[in-house]
């Protein structure tokens, strides 16, 4: 680990950057400023695109040369930012002034003033946001998000014939299926997954206050509402907001946080079960040579996989819930406090992204102990007693709830032999129980949906 990982102040950047170095297009300052860039550049090349006297139409090598400077963002060209910054004291007013240094630089010096014009800084940061969260959903997040869902159908496949006892309220219950009980996490991800891709990545676009005012007084003859939509969705891949304040709502935004909160607290969920089965033996794990698991006990395998990720998630989703909180409120048409806000927007992920990367290799690590999963069965024979009452009831048996309650109750632990005993003294005939007698803890499990 270099220096500046050991002296970061985040771990996000120190200890955890190797699992987090992805993020780093999409929400590093350097980052926010290439998508900066790439707005004002895009923009600029529709206006070209009006046919107004004052802003010529360009050559498809202009474009591409205007392009350069946000696909060819370099070290150089941040810094660059970081010194007009420092006189502006406004970052999308030093990212204006780049921009045009980049167009006096291919001689187009003629519509220099065209660079952001009828624009407020929010036209900026409202599009470049969202994009850069757009994108960076595809390009980190949903991949390890899917590699953990596939992880956990690979592993519910795999168990789903393993019988094993339930826990309802903590106490013994009708048995399951270990790989049903995971498909339970993977059905819920995916529910979440599929309102997620529905939920649109919005933008504002629209001047000071969204009316256009600049645009129209300028050039009143303009279609500046159709202009807007099509630079919004066919440029940017996003959908222009119609009616708005100085920023956009939010809403959407809010709700993608919402969906990513939910994900992680299912997550959590996955996490602990796992933990609570490790610690009643149902999972071993893998032993990865010289490893420690506790600095004073040389026996302990820690789920330390589990717990690190139930951590980073809990952190994710505290930031989460800020922001989806936050971001819909601004005082009339607007305040500064959604800015600062928005430059946390990679936080959150970042966590999240830890957290996924920790489940993922926890889940690795199980070794299943079917032994004491059947164990657990074999000592647990009151579980059949719901299936035995419920023949009962087919057979309108008189109150067989009733009876296997005060039988299981005051005979203690129930074992075969008691079960099989009850059974005898059941005043049934002997195809009946034939049919009782074959129910056992590990073969009373339902039917898997898979």
């Amino acid at each position: 680990m270099d220096n500046s990982a050991l002296l970061s102040l985040s771990p996000l950047d120190g200890r955890y950057q190797r699992h987090t170095s992805d993020l780093r297009p999409f929400f590093s300052e350097a980052a926010l400023m290439k998508y900066r860039v790439r707005v004002e550049i895009e923009y600029f090349i529709a206006l070209s695109e009006l046919d107004l006297p004052q802003v010529s139409a360009l050559e498809a090598d202009q474009k591409d040369a205007l392009r350069a400077a946000y696909r060819e963002f370099s070290d150089e060209a941040a810094n660059q930012v970081k010194a007009f910054e420092a006189t502006t004291n406004h970052d999308v007013k030093a990212i204006e002034y780049l921009v045009k240094d980049h167009l006096t630089k291919l001689g187009l010096t003629e519509a220099i003033e065209f660079v952001h014009f009828g624009l407020t800084s929010q036209d900026i940061n409202n599009t470049a946001v969202p994009l850069s969260i757009m994108e960076s959903l595809e390009a980190a997040y949903f991949p390890v998000l899917e590699q953990v869902v596939e992880r956990i159908i690979m592993l519910g496949e795999e168990w789903k014939e393993i019988p094993m006892l339930a826990r309802t309220h903590g106490q013994p219950a009708s048995p399951t299926s270990l790989g049903k009980e995971l498909m339970v996490f993977a059905e819920r991800i995916q529910n979440q997954l599929e309102l997620m891709k529905n939920i649109p990545f919005s933008a504002k676009f629209g001047g000071a206050t969204g009316n256009f005012n600049a645009h129209v007084v300028a050039y009143p003859d303009v279609d500046w509402i159709s202009f807007a939509n099509n630079f919004v969705s066919e440029k940017l891949g996003l959908e222009r907001l119609q009616t708005t304040t100085q920023i956009e709502h939010y809403d959407n935004m809010a709700a993608l946080f919402d969906c990513m909160r939910r994900i992680n607290t299912i997550l959590i969920d996955l996490d602990r079960d796992a933990w609570t089965y490790i610690s009643m033996d149902y999972f071993k794990q893998k032993i990865k040579a010289g490893e420690v698991g506790s600095s004073a006990m040389p026996h302990k395998v820690n789920p330390i996989d589990f717990e690190n990720s139930e951590g980073n998630f809990g952190i994710a989703n505290a930031i989460f819930e800020h922001l989806s909180g936050k971001l819909p409120i601004s005082r009339l048409q607007r305040d500064l406090t959604d800015s600062t806000v928005l430059r946390n927007v990679g936080v959150p992920l970042g966590h999240t992204l830890i957290g996924l990367k920790s489940l993922l290799r926890g889940l690795d690590k199980l070794l299943l102990n079917e032994a004491k999963i059947q164990g657990d069965l074999e000592d647990n024979w009151a579980v059949a007693a719901e299936a035995i009452q419920t023949i009962l009831r087919r057979e309108n048996y008189p109150s067989p709830y009733e009876a296997l309650r005060d039988f299981t109750r005051t005979n203690g632990v129930m074992t075969e032999e008691l079960i099989k005993q009850f059974i005898d003294s059941l005043d049934v005939g002997d195809d009946l129980k034939t049919e009782l007698n074959a129910i056992t803890p590990h073969n009373y499990t339902g039917v898997l949906p898979f």
